[in-house]
């Protein structure tokens, strides 16, 4: 039941389920002057490339503009779905635009999954931790999670086989490049063993990847997809993180059954991905240089990151300690056994800078002693300054604990 005033609202059973994103609820913090923001998984607003996308308008507009103010096809405009195929296939994903489906941003996409393969009280399989908006997309369908252990080389693979022997569940979702939150890399060896036990089992495979583009160090490993022959893998992806969020384009790569599915499932939701900006997003990959785009977004990257570190290993107290990825946009810290993450979270704002606790990142509340860090979306400067502050709460985190 809401209330707003005297009228009450009867809500559905699933909203009991859901919970709102603590990402969202703290990003109304960082509005506040001289905050800085560690918080949200923005990408660096100074890559987005503001001139070519202007121009990308001004050609569409001029050489298609009624067409592309139009309605059109669920799937996608087919030019777009041919450049994503092609994409694909460079990372090892054999298929052509008949195994594309064009979503509103990748969020879409795992909308449609659990709308499409989801009952009430089907078993998740998940990383511990996890995407926490991929929690509150499946959470929207009575899912049951049941979390996976990982260690620094990602998910376990003999973990995975003693759930899947226990839950018998629907399918896994998983984050192999850079994981949200987490930054870990799932090695190439254990994505051979995760994919063969999902082919044992005839377990759907939901693979995310919006970050595999932006390996600033270390081996390119191909995606899970790669290895699928059998239609068990829907492989996820966006150009959020290597374009702009603002374009909301995404993609799901499938078996063409299992699309026409999800294309049904997306008819009901929104008709079909906005079709100007699939055509802008088609013409900016046409007409300009999108590897030196990304390559200049990973050097970015890679330099914050080793600045993050660098600042982390300097004013940290004994006790925390991090991830180090090799690409993407989150790092990782454990705090001590005894310090609450959510409980540092307002000392923190109180000295003007925000992160988000590690516990909504677990279908169950827990993993209190955790906090995700952004460092794609910082300059140097607040970097260096906002970790000084950090490292503040951190320390009086455990003079408070009396350890």
């Amino acid at each position: 039941m809401a209330k707003e005033g005297n009228m009450e609202y009867t809500l559905s059973r699933r909203m009991g389920h859901m919970r709102p994103s603590a990402v969202r609820q703290i990003l109304k913090v960082t509005e506040q002057p001289e905050m800085i923001s560690f918080a949200g998984g923005l990408p660096a607003p100074e890559c987005f490339p503001v001139a070519e996308i202007a121009q990308s308008v001004e050609r569409v507009l001029g050489e298609a503009g009624p067409q592309a103010l139009q309605y059109a096809v669920t799937e996608g405009f087919s030019p777009l779905r041919e450049k994503f195929a092609a994409e694909m296939q460079s990372r090892g994903v054999a298929g052509t635009a008949e195994n594309i489906l064009v979503t509103s941003g990748s969020q879409q996409g795992l909308d449609l999954i659990a709308k499409v393969l989801l009952d009430p009280g089907d078993c998740v399989l998940t990383e511990s931790p996890t995407y926490l908006a991929a929690i509150q997309a499946f959470q929207a369908y009575e899912a049951r999670f049941v979390p996976v252990p990982m260690d620094a080389w990602g998910l376990v693979p003999e973990a995975l086989e003693e759930a899947i022997l226990r839950e018998r569940p629907k399918l896994l979702y998983i984050i192999p490049n850079f994981q949200n939150p987490t930054g870990i890399t799932l090695a190439a060896e254990r994505r051979r063993a995760i994919y063969d036990l999902a082919l044992r089992h005839r377990l759907v495979i939901v693979e995310d990847d919006p970050y595999g583009k932006l390996r600033y160090r270390g081996t390119e490993i191909p995606p899970i997809a790669a290895l699928d022959h059998e239609g068990l893998v829907l492989y996820i992806s966006t150009v959020s993180k290597t374009i702009t969020p603002g374009l909301r384009v995404g993609w799901v790569a499938g078996h063409p059954t299992l699309l026409r599915s999800l294309a049904i499932a997306k008819q009901a939701a929104d008709l079909h991905t906005s079709n100007l900006d699939q055509r802008i997003v088609d013409r900016y990959l046409t007409d300009f240089d999108s590897a030196a785009h990304i390559e200049a977004i990973r050097r970015l990257y890679g330099v914050r990151f080793a600045l993050m570190d660098r600042c982390l290993t300097e004013e940290m107290p004994e006790g925390y300690h991090w991830t180090h990825p090799e690409g993407g946009m989150f790092l990782w810290v454990t705090c001590p056994e005894w310090v609450d993450a959510g409980a540092m979270l307002p000392h923190a704002i109180e000295r003007k800078v925000v992160f988000v606790p590690g516990k909504d990142f677990f279908p169950d509340g827990s993993g209190t002693r955790y906090m995700r860090l952004n460092f794609s979306n910082a300059t140097e400067e607040k970097i260096q300054a906002g970790v000084a502050r950090l490292a503040e709460v951190a320390g009086q985190a455990v003079l408070q604990a009396g350890r």
